[in-house]
């Protein structure tokens, strides 16, 4: 937005509001600098339901998860660059399982690129669900796909060449960095390389992307105690530790239910940084009210008038993920803004959902406010 257009929209809210005309109190007018906005939205699953219903879609011939994301699309390709969590190795089929040991087909990996996510993180506890080759295999299918990739890696060299991943988003350059607390106890083999939270490792490569040019660093972590809705002490304090060392975001996933947000200032670096626990499922087959839907966080990164780049604000929206209602129909991920399109017979689910949600972040949020839709 120029200068110009920003005037002529100031003036024009402001004789709105001498008249008594102005339509949304809510809305607001921001006069952005050049910069990028991201997205990250969190566990992507893949369930055996999800999976009978996408190869139905497909006529049995193959999986087809077109109707998914479309929805939500919309959302996602406005931002500059979207991330989240894909909690299912790729394994090849041509048999696919869900839990308790997930393996799905490429085209769900498809499916979310093609609903704008830009980059998909493979540090999770069921990466290695299906073994070493389906978990390289994985790796390799994303790179065909061409989509950015995080998290897992063909042995320690690959690693080592690949960490710092660097993002040149808009202009400002983005380390992403990507860990897991584990892997279900199935321990990496065949030099296979897995990102396991270890603190003396995270602090060397926020170090080394640092000095690889990262402007903003972006911490991915997969973390926390399922179907928990607040955090625990160790999130807190390894986001602290993740800050302390430079992380200018944190972003968490794995507990399938949402966690707080909040925007810590890091008094050394004199700089906000926004943190969330967990996003919750971004699509699944649990059953739980708490569980049936997730956030997105949107996160605006500034340059400021002596060229650094900042976190400017930091806001949030949630969705419902609506299970198949009848034949036509596949699991689909829906924004809370149109829960007119949500199934009769699934209300009562988005009601829990929606108020356990909304109790949670309206109590507990620090300066990430829900985001204001015209």
């Amino acid at each position: 937005m120029t200068m110009n257009s920003c005037a002529i929209l100031l003036l024009f809210s402001l004789l709105q509001f001498l008249t008594g005309a102005a339509a949304n109190p809510t809305d607001s007018i921001q006069c952005q600098r050049p910069g990028a906005t991201l997205l990250f939205a969190g566990d992507a699953m893949q369930h055996q339901a999800q999976l009978d219903q996408a190869l139905s879609e497909g006529n049995g011939k193959h999986y087809d998860y077109s109707e998914c994301f479309r929805w939500i699309a919309p959302i996602v390709t406005e931002a500059d660059y979207a991330v989240a969590n894909l909690e299912v190795p790729l394994g090849g089929g041509p048999r696919y399982s869900g839990y308790p040991c997930f393996s799905a087909p490429d085209s769900y990996a498809q499916a979310l690129i093609d609903a704008g996510f830009d980059m998909l993180l493979t540090a999770n506890n069921h990466c290695l669900d299906s073994g070493m080759k389906a978990a390289r295999r994985t790796i390799s299918a994303l790179d065909s796909l061409g989509v950015d990739h995080i998290g897992t890696y063909h042995d320690s060299a690959d690693r080592d060449a690949k960490v710092p991943f660097i993002k040149d988003i808009n202009g400002i350059k983005f380390g992403f960095l990507n860990y897991t607390y584990g892997t279900n106890g199935i321990p990496a083999r065949d030099g296979m390389e897995v990102s396991l939270i270890d603190r003396q490792r995270m602090a060397n490569e926020i170090k080394k992307t640092r000095e690889a040019g990262a402007e903003i660093i972006v911490v991915t972590m997969h973390w926390g105690i399922e179907y928990v809705l607040h955090e625990n002490a160790i999130q807190r304090e390894q986001a602290q530790f993740l800050i302390d060392n430079g992380a200018d975001m944190v972003i968490g996933s794995h507990p399938h239910v949402i966690q707080p947000m909040r925007m810590v200032h890091d008094e050394k670096r004199n700089q906000d940084v926004p943190v969330v626990f967990s996003l919750g499922n971004l699509i699944s087959n649990m059953k739980t009210g708490d569980t049936r839907g997730g956030a997105y966080m949107r996160v605006r990164v500034e340059r400021d008038e002596d060229g650094k780049a900042r976190v400017k604000w930091a806001d949030y929206d949630t969705f419902f993920c609506a299970k198949p209602n009848g034949k036509g129909t596949n699991f689909t991920v829906i924004p809370s803004d149109r829960s007119d399109l949500i199934p009769a017979s699934q209300l009562q689910h988005w009601k829990i959902f929606d108020r356990s949600s909304r109790k949670v972040f309206d109590a507990e949020n620090i300066n990430i406010p829900r985001r204001k839709r015209e």
